[in-house]
Formats: C-alpha cells, structure tokens, sequence
C-alpha cells in the first residue's frame, strides 16, 4: 500500500530527470532519477528533503512554463495547449509532496503522535 502512494512522488522526480536531460545536463537529470531511492530510509530528513526537491521541481517547470511560453509568443504561435499541459506537470510535481500526509506514510517515516511530557 505504502508503495503506491509513492507513485506520484517517483513519476515526478522522472519527469523531471527527463525535463533536465532534454536541456542537456545529464549529470542532473541522473540525480534526480536516482533520488527516489532515497525513500528506502525510514527517516523524517528523507520525507524533507523529498519534499524540498518536490516542490523545486515544481518551481523549475513553472519557469519552463514562463520561458516557453514567452517564446511561443514571440513567434506568434499557440501556447494555451503548451501552459495547461507544463501547469498540470507542475501541480502534480508540487502535489506529491502532499502524499507524506497520508497516515501509513506518517508512521513509515516517524511522523507519529508526539506525546508531550
């Protein structure tokens, strides 16, 4: 079960490994492809960092957006297609950061009930 909810956050960190290696900085786009492993360790920096790099990612593919966008004006061509398409890209990256929320994943990762003395 823990494993599927991980499906967003893997999915979005490739993507962005393919977003990276397309610009040409493959030692990046590598990186990235290889940072879901991390989520093999049970511990709340990983969920963190995950979620750091998430929502960084989410920032990159707006900028992408902005870019391309600005481009396609230039050259008078269309570009709603092109923002709606990068926009979800960029949601759902920034919205697999929220997966961690879920109770299972909270306990996995040492996110349980702190009991105040």
């Amino acid at each position: 079960m823990n494993y599927l909810l991980l499906v967003p956050v893997v999915l979005s960190f490739y993507l962005l490994g393919a977003h990276f290696l397309r610009e040409g900085q493959a030692i990046i786009g590598f990186c990235v492809v290889a940072l879901p492993f991390i989520l093999l360790i049970r511990k709340r920096w990983v969920v963190r960092l995950v979620q750091f790099f998430l929502l960084a990612g989410a920032v990159e593919w707006v900028m992408t957006l902005l870019l391309l966008r600005a481009i396609r004006i230039d050259y008078g061509l269309p570009w709603l297609r092109l923002v709606i398409i990068i926009g979800a890209v960029a949601c759902i990256c920034g919205g697999s950061a929220l997966v961690f929320l879920h109770p299972s994943l909270k306990d996995k990762y040492g996110f349980g009930k702190v009991i105040n003395e």
